[in-house]
């Protein structure tokens, strides 16, 4: 495997050397390097998750990577869950790719499995795809934001001195333990790949592995009586290590798990090593299936079990609810987990919030250093942007190309934006700065058991807004635009977009819409289902700025509108 890993590399390439026709086509070149350079398993070209890809196999990464060097500035590339199809003559303001990933009718993990092994798609992840994933620091401000919100509903608003108990330090599991390093906290991580925790040590995510629960909940007594704050790594399986933890009488202060439960084929079974999972899934695939969902429910009980005991205990956008019930454990049961958007942070996606991200296509850590600097000048008294820039410029390596996230909202993100491209113009960035977020964000998915669960409205199901903030970022000039489905299988759907800033007036053009409609759609989103702080935001009375959003009709509940003369709801079968 590690002559693989050495054969199928890739490191994104940084300065000022041109490969393409253009500074657009050679970022989105360089976002797709970045992801293989952050990859888990580049030589399958998996990103994260467990099999979340960017490309469909090595002849389609190759043609993307060939296609983006000879596009023109007029040119838009097609890409196909993860393959290139085509090449259109377009103009100069139109999108450098567009992509649709994962999108099946009547989905199911069987049915999408089957064309899998047909070569006619791939899972798209969050970022995987849509070549936006800029590491571990990826998700972390959103880990650090809901930890917050506990804190608050909780403890007082202080995490100081307590323990997560948590799983799962794969992908975007890993950014678990500096997130509550960050409030000053001890974090225990299981994973079953020892492997994956060595990765979180060198990369400064992990302090210390033990094997086993007993050396880490003595560590972390006493790291929290000591009021160190630690990141302990514990090699074990999720459901073994919580059940063993739990008949041991430990009580964390704060639980939940990023175990790939939205995939259970990449989730390892209760018994197995990471290799014997391997053998086991190739020889019997039901088999490792019908394993996996056994663990899962086991690891759900527990967790429930904690939940009963008083313990703020959340899923963290896994599925593991989902795919529980779907494997036969009672869903009123599996539902009673509250989630982390439902609970803790949907105010913050009520102000356009999310987890906006730039990317430094330089290399150059000066260029990231500058933007944080221009962050703070900006924007230093917001105490969430204020807060997070100083900790994560402070505490968070840098992977691959330098890159930062933050919860900036709505109006922000613009000001934000067009001082990055004046910066460029200027020459105090040296190059282009590509902007994204995680598909997780304020106006881009629907997803009944988590993003869109438990709406003011009802309408959890409505996927009409990720399909609307697509079209807006079309009409914005988006760089890059993806619409893809994810999560678990058949259950959401959302679109991924970047937006590049290169110091041109081109740049300030299209920045201004794309800034304006990629989180105003979430502000309205949320308006129209009747929070009162978004529909504030719309209004122009917000706490960030005082732009505002014409809405022509504000939704009312059915008993306050007219459907026809005699005011009725429309018919519906009996």
């Amino acid at each position: 495997m590690g002559n693989a890993q050495i054969l199928y590399s890739v490191k994104a390439q940084r300065g000022p050397v041109l490969r393409c026709k253009g500074w657009r086509q050679e970022t989105i070149l360089r976002m797709l390097e970045n992801n293989m350079e952050n990859a888990e398993h580049p030589e399958r070209l998996v990103i994260y998750g467990g099999n979340g890809k960017c490309a469909r196999n090595w002849e389609s990464y190759h043609a993307i990577v060939k296609s983006l060097k000879e596009l023109e500035d007029d040119e838009t590339l097609v890409v196909q869950s993860g393959m290139p199809v085509a090449v259109f003559k377009t103009h100069k303001y139109a999108p450098v790719v567009v992509m649709a990933t994962t999108n099946i009718m009547k989905a199911t993990w069987p049915v999408f499995y089957e064309l899998e092994a047909k070569n006619l798609t791939i899972f798209a992840q969050y970022t995987a795809a849509p070549w936006e994933y800029i590491g571990t620091q990826g998700v972390i401000e959103g880990t650090f934001e809901t930890l917050g919100a506990v804190a608050i509903k909780h403890y007082d608003g202080s995490l100081k001195d307590r323990i997560y108990l948590t799983a799962g330090a794969g992908g975007m599991g890993g950014n678990q333990s500096w997130a509550m390093k960050m409030h000053g906290g001890v974090a225990i991580v299981v994973d079953t790949d020892r492997r994956i925790l060595e990765r979180r040590v060198e990369k400064k995510y992990m302090d210390v592995i033990v094997t086993t629960m007993d050396e880490a909940i003595t560590l972390a007594r006493k790291s929290a009586k000591s009021g160190e704050a630690l990141a302990i790594g514990v090699v074990g399986n999720a459901a073994d290590c919580f059940e063993e933890a739990y008949e041991k009488g430990f009580v964390p202060d704060v639980m939940s798990e990023m175990c790939p439960c939205h995939d259970p084929i990449s989730y390892i079974p209760s018994g197995y090593t990471p290799e014997e999972a391997t053998v086991l899934r190739e020889k019997d695939f039901d088999g490792y299936l019908a394993q996996a969902r056994e663990t899962m429910k086991r690891q759900l009980a527990v967790m429930l079990k904690y939940l009963d005991k008083g313990v703020p205990v959340f899923e963290y956008g896994t599925s593991i609810r989902k795919e529980c019930r779907d494997a036969g454990f009672p869903e009123k049961e599996a539902m009673r987990l509250p989630a982390f958007v439902a609970d803790y942070i949907r105010p913050l996606f009520c102000e356009g919030r999310g987890p906006f991200r730039w990317t430094c296509i330089s290399g150059e850590a000066s260029d990231l250093k500058r933007a944080d600097e221009l962050a703070l000048e900006l924007f230093g008294d917001d105490p969430i942007v204020g807060r997070w820039i100083r900790l994560a410029s402070r505490h968070l390596p840098i992977e691959a190309l330098p890159a930062r996230v933050c919860y900036m909202g709505f109006g922000q993100r613009k000001k934000f934006a067009l001082a990055i491209n004046d910066l460029i113009r200027k020459g105090e960035i040296k190059g282009p700065v590509a902007f994204s977020r995680d598909n997780l964000d304020s106006g881009s998915i629907v997803n009944p058991t988590f993003e869109s669960e438990r709406m003011k409205d009802g309408g959890d199901l409505i996927s009409d807004w990720p399909m609307l903030n697509g079209l807006l970022n079309a009409c914005g000039m988006c760089d890059l635009i993806a619409i893809q489905a994810n999560y678990s299988m058949g259950e959401a759907v959302h679109t991924g977009v970047t937006q590049i800033a290169d110091g041109t007036d081109d740049a300030a053009v299209r920045l201004e819409v794309a800034m304006t409609v990629d989180s105003g759609i979430g502000v309205i989103r949320h308006a129209q289902a009747g929070y009162e702080i978004a529909r504030d935001v719309a209004n122009g009375k917000g706490k960030l700025t005082s732009e505002s959003i014409k809405v022509p009709l504000w939704w009312e509940p059915a008993d306050k509108v007219t459907f026809g003369p005699e005011k009725s709801t429309p018919a519906r079968p009996k």
